[in-house]
């Protein structure tokens, strides 16, 4: 198989209302997360679910029709890439795995203040020549 393929694909509920935040040079950068629940019937019939938190990361134009329009509590479908960072702090390697989203549409009739154009919000590239980490 030629080249690699770094794509996700998740529809769950936002967890908290988008973050923005400009890098230094002025690019806007929404933060938000996004709980996907997942059900199963065990080997003894019994019903589970467990949830798993996606961290998403929107840049320029998509970022700020996302706190405009994404709110939480929403239900959501978004598509993207992973992508980890690591730093160290106190001399301690952490890490984060995020989506880094190119696209964010909104799945719910759930009335807003401003409701989202039809099919969703806009498809924007990454931007991601300054990261503001």
């Amino acid at each position: 198989m030629a080249g690699s393929l770094n794509k996700v694909m998740i529809i769950g509920n936002v967890g908290r209302d988008p973050e923005l935040r400009y890098t230094p040079s002025g690019v806007p950068t929404a933060t938000f997360s996004v709980a996907v629940n997942r059900r199963w019937n065990g080997p003894d019939g019994e019903a589970h679910e467990e949830t798993e938190w996606f961290n998403v990361v929107t840049w320029t134009k998509l970022a700020e029709r996302c706190v405009e329009m994404v709110t939480k509590g929403r239900k959501v479908y978004v598509e993207g890439r992973l992508q980890t960072r690591s730093w160290e702090r106190d001399g301690v390697k952490h890490y984060r795995t995020e989506v880094i989203a190119n696209t964010v549409t909104l799945l719910d009739s759930r009335p807003t203040s401003q409701e989202a154009p039809e099919g969703g919000l806009p498809d924007e590239s990454t931007g991601l020549e300054d990261i503001p980490f």
